[in-house]
């Protein structure tokens, strides 16, 4: 049984105004997130996978940053309508987001406990004592020893994965219904990544808070996501549940994504790589934007761009955005 839709974004399109012209960053993106779900979400650097994220509570720099289209509907309204009061209520109280950085993203003249209550006074209207309480479950939740003690602590005196773990226990404060968390674990080593990874787990069991997972390890994903979008230039170019993406990719970008990971099973073969460059951001995009590095590239690649269809007929959740059926050897969609 399906779940119900708990964010639903359609034609999110973002700009930023720069020196040396207009950055296309995300280009008519759609999607939606499940009540419960962990989606993931990636792509090489560059992609839109942050920006397209940040935008739907305006967490972008405006300007130069520019959201120039689209509907993100989440609780019945629009976010990208909602006034700056109504958004900050969201913020935090029913949407929590996760930075790749907790460094940056902590207050370094705060204490843990004092940013861990802020949300509680504020969405909760929570008294200081009833949200100290709140703050230490947190803290245990996410497994900070000593969290009494914890909260008396500044940032700088945590280690890079309890300042990440303090950062997820902030994202849950308020028990939001979705939890955006951008590449979390990028600045960890593979050790603590594995013990943030497995935290997150299993507080979504726990909670049944939907996630959005932004990374670009592609071997995470497979072990924490129940669908998986594939963002490249700024746009979706498929969009799967994670066995039939991995099992057979129908995009050119995603088969090249796969076979650059490191397996197991084939010890001693040289990994693959994806030629070229990422496409300039600064051009308006004109037909598929990944036909310069795809080998089933054609001259109808060169002046349109492919729409974001069902490989399988209507009901098929399987995405792609491609004119050529990979699998099939044939042009996918007839003109």
């Amino acid at each position: 049984m399906i779940s119900e839709s708990v964010l639903n974004v359609s034609d999110l399109t973002t700009r930023f105004n720069t020196q040396d012209g207009v950055v296309h960053a995300v280009n008519g993106v759609s999607f939606e997130l499940r009540a419960g779900e962990f989606l993931g979400v990636v792509g090489e650097s560059g992609s839109g996978k942050s920006v397209t994220m940040m935008s739907l509570l305006k967490l972008i720099p405006m300007p130069p940053g520019e959201i120039i289209d689209g509907v993100a509907i989440f609780g019945g309204e629009d976010l990208l309508q909602l006034s700056r009061d109504a958004l900050r209520k969201v913020r935090g109280g029913q949407i929590g987001f996760i930075f790749q950085d907790p460094m940056t993203s902590l207050n370094p003249v705060l204490t843990i406990g004092k940013q861990l209550c802020e949300p509680l006074i504020l969405h909760r209207d929570a008294s200081k004592r009833e949200a100290k309480a709140r703050a230490i479950e947190l803290l245990d939740l996410v497994d900070i020893p000593d969290a009494e003690q914890r909260m008396k602590s500044y940032p700088h005196e945590l280690s890079g994965g309890m300042r990440q773990r303090v950062m997820i226990a902030m994202a849950l404060a308020c028990e939001p219904q979705v939890i955006i968390a951008d590449e979390p674990t990028t600045a960890l080593d593979v050790t603590i990544q594995a013990q943030i990874i497995e935290t997150v787990r299993e507080l979504r069991e726990k909670l049944g808070t939907a996630v959005i997972w932004i990374t670009h390890d592609l071997g995470v994903v497979a072990g924490l996501a129940d669908r998986v979008v594939v963002m490249y230039g700024g746009e979706i170019v498929e969009q799967a549940l994670v066995g039939p993406l991995y099992a057979q990719p129908a995009h050119p970008y995603t088969q090249g994504l796969l076979e650059s990971v490191p397996r197991l099973d084939q010890k001693g073969q040289e990994l693959a790589s994806i030629p070229g460059q990422p496409p300039s951001l600064l051009a308006e995009p004109v037909g598929c934007s990944f036909r310069p590095r795809c080998p089933y590239a054609f001259d109808r690649c060169k002046t349109e761009n492919p729409v974001l269809m069902p490989i399988g007929g209507p009901s098929d959740e399987h995405l792609v955005k491609c004119w050529w059926d990979v699998a099939g050897g044939k042009e996918r969609y007839e003109r």
